[in-house]
């Protein structure tokens, strides 16, 4: 089977989970090219039409695998070869990229949302949707002794030290909640800011951190808590995505409101026991092994 993953290049290289996921159906025997978009916004995208044409027409593909609503509006203005489209969340719930996600997802063959709540959005319903989270890299994310973490770090083992979701400045993340938290107890953290990390460095990250924290306002995943569980890290966090129902049987993981104060007893409470999680046998089934073969059999029906 010859797959063409199409999706934004306008970085230079493709999105880690995407490549990721590429990688692990190409272990299961699926030939896999990529087109990547250069160009921003529809016009943008749209002068790569002539060169994804002539790509289909050359190398005959079985599909076309889009990722992200206008990466899928693009591929899906030909007929030659069938398009499945996976919807992450930015196409789906900012307001300007909703309309280009919700015209690709009609005309494609068949839409891979990483959430539900995406499909509700964009009214799809019906037997050609298929719920696939991004899957995560156990190999890379796997429990390492705390303090073997912190002393490879260079961290203090008796110091408090919580890992921040994301970089302070992403709007949509929430810090000004996160460090509104912090100053409610009356104690001395670090909070690390989760940004210019490789994978390894993110994974060591992970096991040397009291927990990982995540206030944002609104999340489809988030990939970064699947993987802090997979390093039996406790997560805090408000009630974004699939949180809550990822941890509702895992110990030392609190879900919580927008308030600070809560938060931060919760913090106080996961500071004081000094625990981990046991969040990795439950992320097995989230592994990029399991979530392929859920992909490829999207393909084989279509």
């Amino acid at each position: 089977m010859k797959v063409l993953i199409c999706a934004s290049g306008n970085t230079g290289r493709l999105s880690p989970f995407v490549q990721e996921q590429a990688e692990s159906l190409i272990i299961l025997g699926i030939q896999v090219d990529y087109f990547l978009i250069s160009g921003k916004g529809i016009l943008g995208y749209l002068k790569n039409y002539s060169s994804f044409m002539k790509m289909i027409k050359d190398k005959k593909y079985d599909l076309v695998h889009a990722h992200y609503g206008l990466s899928g509006l693009l591929a899906t203005l030909q007929k030659k070869t069938p398009v499945i489209v996976t919807f992450h969340g930015s196409d789906v719930n900012i307001k300007k990229n909703l309309p280009f996600s919700l015209l690709a997802s009609r005309l494609s063959r068949n839409n891979i949302f990483v959430h539900s709540s995406l499909a509700r959005r964009l009214k799809v319903s019906g037997k050609n949707i298929h719920i696939i989270p991004c899957g995560v890299d156990l190999d890379t994310f796997s429990p390492i002794d705390k303090c073997d973490a912190r002393e490879k770090l260079g961290w203090q083992k008796n110091k408090n030290y919580i890992l921040f979701s994301s970089g302070f400045h992403n709007p949509v993340k929430n810090a000004a909640l996160a460090k509104s938290a912090l100053k409610s107890i009356d104690l001395e953290v670090k909070l690390i800011e989760l940004e210019g990390y490789t994978k390894q460095q993110v994974c060591q990250l992970m096991n040397a951190a009291d927990l990982l924290l995540i206030t944002s306002f609104s999340e489809t995943g988030p990939i970064v808590a699947k993987e802090a569980l997979a390093c039996n890290c406790p997560i805090i966090s408000t009630n974004v995505g699939d949180v809550k129902s990822i941890t509702k049987k895992i110990d030392n993981c609190f879900v919580t409101s927008y308030n600070p104060n809560e938060i931060g007893e919760k913090i106080r409470i996961m500071l004081a026991s000094g625990l981990r999680s046991n969040g990795r046998i439950f992320m097995k089934s989230y592994g990029l092994d399991k979530v392929a073969q859920k992909i490829k059999m999207v393909y084989v029906n279509i």
